[in-house]
């Protein structure tokens, strides 16, 4: 050796001696054994120390395979030691490296994640022209992708295929796999769905199974990232294609995968669909690849936003008695669901139930009830909400307090909502760019838009960008006071590079095109077109049915007749009410759902990138707050011709304004348009719809639209209340409409300032003066504040009060004139 002596030297002298002996005599195949094993023992102890490499003699040493292949396998060995040995190694004249020493230091490599090694080795492999199986390049792919590094995994990729390429070998599927999950981790979507098809492609007419596919966990690894990029028409298709594949089962994850992804973009029967399906498999197996808790968790969760939280809720039940447990997730999809419907009672009592069974409610969960207490005009419960919250530790976020902020100001506490907002403002991090907005937005409906504007420049000083959402709440409260300045004084509050520029060119195109004139072929024709009149509603409806009809022997609360016992169902099955919910489905029909649970918004988000259909709103609702009808259906005409896809606001504002004007027959057709590009009908259309019928005396048919909403699941807000009231009083069906105000109450929802008002007007206008003042003793013990409506409808209550004493005092002077 050249650096020391000792121990070492020894170990060296004895293997060579060995070896020496083997070379010379006939000894046994131990005595050959044991020279290789201190020949490698001492390498290992001379590349442990100080120095590594350096402590070995190249001249003493005999350098082979097998001498290699047992030094890098060495675990005592560290692996630095192993790689400097390896490249001493290569510089070894006349000697090269084979494949199973390169997979040797390779493997020894990635379980250490010494990454950095690797490009150079194969740099060295490449050089020495060895070539690897494609299991040692699958090693290789699947460290890399561990270590989050889906760079150097596609560049080993490229270096496998052409290495294989140049030997006319054909590469491992398996290997694919790992390329697959690098790509969708990466999210290079396109590049890893071309791939993907490829290899489908390359599988067909080999159903014998002799070319494999893309194994199920790379499916769901695809299956997961399309659903994240809500890339909806491309998971459809992969999921098609392998439904295609004999040889490919879904498993238990790929079920539930595709049950929460198809029900969340509102195909509620192809979700029904895989959960039977996946009960039968589950029929067949030892009962571990049935449903389980997160199946049941996403069923619930499409359920209520299909606006079925009524079967929602006998789903939670049937999850409780199924064997399963409801974990945090569970108990918040609900609660979410219940405040969604204005089934706040409901709500309430999962909420108590949640904490009695050991679960601590989190931010998510007091913001849903909060939310939901606010709406519900149960503004006291919600601050008592609040309190507790504080109290068991939650934190409050932004959203917390923008929903108290927001809730404050329509429960007519504008003035508590302000003075949050200056105290929060002052305490740190507590408002943001959404708590701006709300205020923003109170300001412009209440007419203050200096306020508003002054806000708008504390905003900007603040950090915060003005979205679009700001940015159209100001438009149409600039536009409401026919202020004409309204772009010079965006352009000196709002300091956004990008956003006022792309503003003023839309308006600017936006009039040019109103501006251009309209084709004469286009005079006569109808810009809704449609078959019969507003009055033929309830045929429409019944044609969106989704196909999850209530048959005869299920009720509409959901449960089932006693006299028509289901022949369809197992008696033994741990969710009947699914299993039936799912046997009802028709398995070619897998439609959109036609009514959404959440409302149509009038900006979807607050970035540029959907540009078009907000502003298209934006400026439908400024148009048709200023009356200015034409000019909106020009607007929708235009937009809709350059392919911009209307959504509900958009079909909800155009008919709300038709109804509005008494054209029922106009309405009737965008409410036709809508159903056709199945857009689904939230809450708001059926508001339109039920004061239509209203308008044209149709109290009965708005009754018979209140009861089909009921039963599809739909629910009935505040608003739906109040317009349902108005028909009513305004058709002369005054019980029904007091029968309907008890309804409101007891189904959790606090009557608002509207709610009196309507109901003191109807029965004063019905002669029934001493229910008038019972309503109006009721707002007044509630609590509730009136507004102007208020005076006006106590001025004509007052008058008719003078003109019934008027009347008695004539009789009874007419009688006192008699008698005498």
């Amino acid at each position: 050796m050249r650096h020391g002596r000792g121990r070492t030297a020894a170990l060296y002298s004895s293997a060579l001696l060995a070896l020496a002996r083997n070379k010379t005599t006939t000894t046994t195949t131990t005595t050959f054994e044991l020279g290789n094993l201190l020949l490698v023992s001492a390498v290992v102890e001379a590349l442990s120390k100080n120095g590594g490499s350096r402590n070995l003699d190249e001249d003493s040493i005999p350098i082979c395979e097998s001498l290699v292949l047992q030094v890098l396998g060495r675990s005592s060995l560290d692996v630095s030691k192993k790689v400097d040995f390896f490249r001493w190694c290569s510089l070894r004249p006349n000697y090269k490296h084979s494949a199973k020493a390169y997979t040797q230091i390779f493997r020894a490599i990635c379980c250490r994640h010494h990454d950095h090694e690797i490009i150079d080795l194969l740099n060295s492999m490449k050089r020495d022209g060895v070539v690897l199986d494609s299991g040692t390049f699958k090693l290789l792919l699947d460290a890399f992708i561990q270590m989050g590094k889906f760079d150097f995994a596609l560049e080993i990729l490229d270096h496998m295929e052409e290495e294989l390429g140049r030997s006319s070998s054909c590469l491992n599927f398996d290997v694919y796999n790992s390329v697959l999950v690098a790509l969708v981790r990466k999210e290079q979507m396109g590049l890893a769905l071309s791939i993907f098809f490829k290899l489908l492609e390359a599988s067909n007419g080999n159903d014998d199974g002799s070319c494999a596919i893309p194994d199920a966990i790379v499916c769901n690894e695809l299956f997961v990232a399309l659903r994240k990029a809500d890339m909806r028409d491309e998971f459809a298709r992969v999921f098609d294609k392998l439904r295609e594949k004999k040889q490919f089962a879904l498993d238990l994850w790929g079920y539930n995968i595709c049950i929460h992804a198809f029900g969340c973009w509102g195909d509620l029967g192809m979700s029904l669909s895989l959960f039977r399906e996946m009960k039968e498999r589950s029929q067949g197996s030892d009962g571990s690849f049935g449903p389980d808790l997160c199946t049941y968790n996403s069923l619930i969760h499409i359920l209520c936003l299909a606006g079925k939280v009524k079967d929602a809720l006998i789903v939670w039940e049937e999850l409780k008695d199924s064997g399963h447990e409801p974990d945090a997730s569970t108990y918040r999809i609900i609660i979410q669901g219940c405040c969604k419907s204005y089934r706040i009672d409901d709500a309430i009592k999962i909420f108590s139930e949640m904490q009695y069974n050991g679960f601590c409610p989190n931010n998510v969960v007091y913001n849903s009830l909060l939310d939901g207490l606010l709406k519900a005009r149960r503004l006291t419960e919600a601050c008592q909400l609040f309190e507790k919250m504080v109290e068991d530790g939650v934190r409050a976020s932004c959203w917390t307090y923008n929903i108290l902020i927001d809730g404050l100001f329509k429960n007519g506490r504008a003035v508590a909502g302000y003075t949050l907002f200056c105290d929060l403002k002052k305490k740190g991090p507590f408002v943001d760019g959404i708590t701006y907005s709300i205020v923003i937005l109170c300001l412009c409906r209440e007419g203050q838009i200096e306020d508003a504007l002054q806000l708008v420049e504390e905003m900007e000083g603040r950090g915060f960008v003005v979205d679009l959402v700001t940015m159209t709440s100001l438009l149409i409260g600039l536009h409401r006071q026919g202020r004409g300045e309204w772009t010079e004084r965006l352009m000196k509050h709002i300091r956004d590079g990008n956003l006022v520029p792309t503003v003023l060119k839309w308006k600017a195109n936006m009039e040019a095109y109103v501006k251009s004139p309209q084709s004469r072929n286009k005079d006569f024709t109808p810009m809704f077109p449609s078959k019969g009149d507003f009055s033929d509603i309830m045929n429409l409806i019944s044609s969106h049915d989704m196909g999850i009809d209530i048959g005869p022997d299920l009720k509409a609360d959901g449960h089932q007749d006693e006299e028509f016992p289901s022949s369809d169902t197992d008696p033994w099955s741990s969710s009947p009410y699914m299993d039936r919910l799912a046997n009802q489905v028709n398995s070619n029909d897998h439609s959109i759902q036609t009514f959404s649970l959440s409302r149509g918004r009038r900006v979807q988000v607050k970035c540029v990138d959907s540009f078009d259909i907000d502003m298209v709103n934006t400026y439908l609702s400024i148009f048709l707050a200023k009356g200015k009808l034409s000019l909106a259906c020009k607007l929708f005409e235009i937009f809709t011709n350059m392919g911009v896809n209307p959504v509900s606001y958009t079909y909800n504002s155009m008919m709300s304004s038709f109804v509005k004007r008494g054209y029922f027959n106009e309405a009737w057709g965008v409410l036709h348009e809508m159903g056709e590009n199945v857009c689904p009908a939230d809450i708001a259309t059926y508001n339109v719809i039920i004061q239509g019928l209203g308008k044209m005396g149709k109290a009965d048919l708005a009754s018979a639209v209140l009861d089909k909403l009921v039963k599809q699941g739909g629910y009935l807000d505040i608003v739906m209340y109040n317009t349902l009231i108005n028909a009513l009083g305004k058709a002369g069906r005054i019980d029904e409409a007091s029968k309907l105000f008890e309804q409101m109450r007891t189904s959790g929802i606090n009557p608002d300032v509207v709610t009196y008002n309507t109901l003191i007007e109807v029965h004063s206008k019905a002669g029934r003066l001493k229910d008038a003042y019972k309503f109006l003793k009721m707002m007044l013990d509630a609590g509730c504040p009136p507004n102007h409506v208020t005076d006006t409808t106590l001025d004509f209550l007052e008058k008719e009060i003078e003109k019934l004493r008027y009347q008695k005092a004539s009789i009874k002077r007419i009688n006192k004139d008699d008698s005498s």
